[in-house]
């Protein structure tokens, strides 16, 4: 219990002064909230100003959680902080990475669990190795300027995730079904040598010859005999089922058929009888004579037109022959065609792919170039964004144009130095070629170098002295304004302050409600304990006094003795009753003290109150005055 409340303790004491790169309180949060006391001791509250710059990240925060499909950001009575971790903790999981983290039970938690809760979301982001640093502190504070990056690149990671999951159930499952099933990709010569094949197998086959000639027979049964040649019956024949015989009565009456029992007789036995003249026709049976004779001599005319008829069909059928055998083998010249346009595809393919992929390296490598760019521009914005903070505090704006002159002086002397010394040389170059020239013209030049010389040397050293001199200032003036930038980054300003007292009240308040619960369960034991040991006590009399009342009423002298027992038992618990009213007389004694103290501490609180109020009110007519001040005098 007290290990764990330091613990807690240090925790939250190392998040309020922990130092980072962006400050906790270098900007004022949206909806602080803290109490205070009026002049009159009620009870107020009093917010921060908010931040515009923050309120426009948390919405576009939300409104990229929102695209990305965490649709539970649009709840409108879920805390920002309730919003933002759990989106987060959905992107994670939709990464392929476990957080411990249950945001549908846990809302609107306390420090300690926020604290648990971004520690684990920060070790998650770690594993995924995310470029943008952040810290739990930050999460907690809700710095949305440092959360942005990390829920763009996070939403970027589920959008990828989401799509190689996507591609490796498909593969799956294309795997899976091609285990059991085929596609349909036969060829068109494939599908013409089934075709045939199954009309060669369903062809007609002739099971019965006629022994004689049909001459003599009728239309009807020249029909009947051809069709029972190859084993068809038609008619009534067969015994039809009663629900399939109306559907089939009228094909019945079409070959010559009567309904009823008679008519099926009749048709049996004209089957029979057109029976009796055929044989199987297993093979070539022996033809005699007469049966050759009688069919020569039946109908020469109508096998004459057989005949021609015959020629012209087998005609027809060579010709389809001939054009199916051409159409097959355009149709593999097409095929050939095709394989080779494929082919060539592919190849072209190949060489693309390749082409892809050094335009895909060279789009990484820009991509990263890109983004260290971005990075250096939102450091230098930053930068400059710090500074601007710092120039516009009255008190600094003019040691800042100070500095500010000082630098551009020493930049400016920086320059005409270098200016001189390329002046020097060119003039220096000048006399040389000159002195040169008249030397080759036959004039006699005057040795006066030395003498030349030493004055140079002599005006060097003092110029060299005087650029030491200006930059040991120069250094000087730059410690100078280091130091002063450090001294103004130590003052907090008042959202810092306000930030301050936030989390002060907010430890304050947790640290008093677990002293005071943890002090109701120090009471309570104690209480639970006196009561045990009260009942114990009269437990054990009233058992000493059952197991004694028998041998007491036995006799008069142990009836008295047992009488002067029980008024000594009695007088004993009057006693202390006594002394526990008097305890509680002396705990509500202390009680009232402490009340009355509370009240004149309310008291002086008050007055407090009022003094800060009123000091405020005098900074704030000291702050009008000097501004009118400024203005006089600039005018």
């Amino acid at each position: 219990g007290q290990g764990s409340g330091e613990y807690n303790w240090r925790v939250k004491m190392a998040q309020i002064a922990s130092p980072a790169t962006g400050s906790l309180f270098a900007r004022a949060r949206a909806g602080v909230k803290a109490k205070a006391f009026d002049a009159e001791g009620k009870e107020v509250e009093f917010d921060v100003r908010e931040d515009e710059e923050q309120t426009v990240k948390l919405d576009e925060t939300v409104e990229l959680l929102l695209a990305a499909g965490y649709f539970r950001a649009r709840i409108k009575g879920l805390a920002p902080f309730d919003k933002v971790v759990g989106g987060m903790t959905w992107c994670l999981t939709a990464s392929s990475v476990d957080v411990d983290v249950d945001l549908l039970f846990t809302e609107n938690s306390t420090i300690k669990q926020k604290i648990s809760l971004t520690e684990k979301i920060v070790a998650a982001l770690k594993k995924l190795k995310c470029p943008h640093r952040i810290e739990p502190y930050q999460i907690q504070g809700l710095d949305f300027i440092h959360i942005y990056p990390v829920v763009q690149w996070l939403v970027k990671k589920a959008i990828e995730t989401r799509e190689e999951m996507n591609q490796a159930i498909r593969a799956r499952t294309l795997l899976e079904y091609g285990k059991n099933n085929k596609t349909q990709d036969d060829s068109v010569e494939t599908a013409l040598a089934s075709f045939l094949s199954v009309k060669e197998a369903f062809k007609p086959k002739r099971q019965f010859r006629a022994r004689a000639a049909q001459g003599d027979l009728d239309l009807d049964a020249r029909v009947h005999t051809t069709l029972l040649e190859y084993g068809r019956r038609y008619g009534v024949s067969k015994q039809q089922p009663k629900e399939t015989s109306d559907k089939k009565s009228a094909v019945a009456k079409g070959l010559g058929a009567t309904e009823g029992p008679d008519a099926h007789e009749l048709e049996e036995k004209r089957v029979r009888s057109l029976m009796s003249n055929m044989a199987e026709s297993g093979g070539l049976a022996a033809v005699s004579t007469a049966v050759l004779g009688s069919l020569v001599s039946m109908q020469q005319a109508e096998i004459a037109q057989l005949s021609g008829e015959y020629a012209a069909d087998a005609a027809t059928r060579a010709s389809v022959d001939n054009e199916r055998a051409d159409g097959m083998a355009a149709h593999k010249r097409r095929v050939g065609a095709l394989q080779k346009q494929i082919e060539a595809a592919q190849k072209k393919i190949e060489g693309l792919e390749g082409e892809y992929g050094a335009t895909r390296d060279q789009l990484r490598a820009a991509k990263e170039e890109a983004r260290a760019a971005v990075e250096q521009s939102q450091a230098l914005a930053a930068e400059q964004e710090r500074l601007d903070h710092l120039e516009g505090d009255d008190a600094t704006k003019a040691i800042v144009a100070k500095l500010r002159h000082l630098v551009a002086l020493n930049e400016s002397l920086k320059g005409q130095e270098t200016q001189f010394k390329a002046t020097c040389k060119t003039e220096m170059a000048a006399l040389q070629a000159r002195i040169a020239a008249l030397r080759g013209e036959g004039y006699e030049v005057m040795d006066t170098s030395a003498v030349r010389t030493a004055e140079i040397n002599q005006q060097y050293e003092e110029d060299m002295k005087k650029l030491q001199k200006l930059r040991q200032q120069s250094a000087k003036r730059a410690r100078e304004y280091v130091k002063l930038q450090r001294q103004i980054d130590a003052i907090p300003s008042r959202a810092e302050l306000a930030q301050y007292q936030r989390r002060f009240i907010e430890l304050y308040e947790q640290m008093s409600a677990k002293h005071r619960e943890t002090k109701q369960h120090f009471i309570l034991y104690n209480t639970l304990y006196d009561v045990r040991m009260f009942m114990e006590k009269e437990v054990s009399l009233l058992t000493s006094i059952h197991d004694n009342f028998t041998l007491a009423m036995s006799s008069n002298a142990n009836k008295e003795k047992f009488l002067e027992q029980m008024t000594n038992i009695v007088a004993g618990v009057k006693a202390n009753l006594e002394k526990m009213e008097d305890k509680h007389a002396t705990e509500k004694q202390t009680r009232d003290k402490l009340s009355d103290k509370h009240l004149e501490l309310v008291e002086v609180e008050r007055q407090y109150l009022k003094a800060v109020k009123e000091q405020e009110a005098e900074f704030a007519k000291s702050e009008a005055l000097q501004a009118k001040q400024k203005k006089k005098a600039a005018s």
